[in-house]
């Protein structure tokens, strides 16, 4: 787990940040977005955060833990960025008018986390419970999304464990997962064109769980999934 409590959660990806951070992935990550004004939901401490404002975009990012915020405002001192503390579950009328004003192109949420105090998540659950978190963050982001007339791209980022060789089944499966889950009955579609993994370095195969351990060729990766608004 990346932290029972909201300090540890905190300490484990200020540390982690920067090994992706070294191996060029939140550039890499940055990379991939269209658009010129951002709305990330989850800035995390603000290294992916950092990563986009670096390409010159302009920035709206949410997320719920106060530490959070506090920590990303430090990163990025000076950028072109705005910090809103939200909770994606119940945003004000204010909050949401903010989000309309900003007329967000393009909505990311990547690497979504929480401390497991949020998750509920306990090290004898093998990760669902922050399956079934997650699931219902991507889908209340997807909601959001459509909802922004101007947004007319939603673009997911996560951390899984994939049969390298395998891959281009894997882009099948993303589509396919996303599509009958956090897209479904909205306005957005995404094809295997826009279904990417990245290898993730040795230093994370250690930290991140591999589905079975008789699966061979299978590499910690990040699972990039861009989704279109429908014409």
């Amino acid at each position: 787990m990346s932290g029972a409590t909201v300090a540890e959660f905190i300490a484990y990806w200020e540390n982690e940040g920067q090994a992706y951070v070294r191996r060029g992935d939140y550039d890499w990550m940055a990379s991939l977005v269209p658009g010129r004004r951002i709305l990330e939901i989850g800035c995390g401490v603000g290294f992916a955060t950092q990563a986009l404002a670096r390409r010159g975009l302009t920035v709206l990012s949410i997320d719920s833990l106060a530490e959070c915020i506090g920590a990303t405002r430090q990163r990025l001192e000076g950028a072109d960025v705005r910090l809103m503390q939200a909770e994606l579950t119940a945003l004000a009328a204010e909050q949401t008018a903010s989000i309309r004003e900003f007329a967000p192109d393009t909505v990311v949420c990547w690497l979504m986390g929480a401390p497991a105090e949020v998750t509920g998540a306990v090290p004898a659950d093998a990760g669902q419970a922050v399956v079934v978190y997650r699931e219902k963050i991507h889908r209340l982001v997807a909601e959001l999304a459509a909802d922004l007339p101007t947004v007319q791209a939603l673009h997911f980022i996560d951390r899984t464990a994939i049969p390298w060789q395998a891959k281009d089944i894997g882009r099948d499966t993303l589509v396919n997962y996303h599509s009958g889950k956090t897209l479904l009955g909205l306005p957005f579609v995404a094809g295997r064109s826009h279904a990417l993994y990245r290898k993730l370095g040795d230093d994370t195969a250690r930290k991140v769980p591999i589905p079975h351990p008789s699966l061979k060729g299978v590499v910690p990766t990040l699972a990039s999934l861009l989704a279109e608004r429908k014409e």
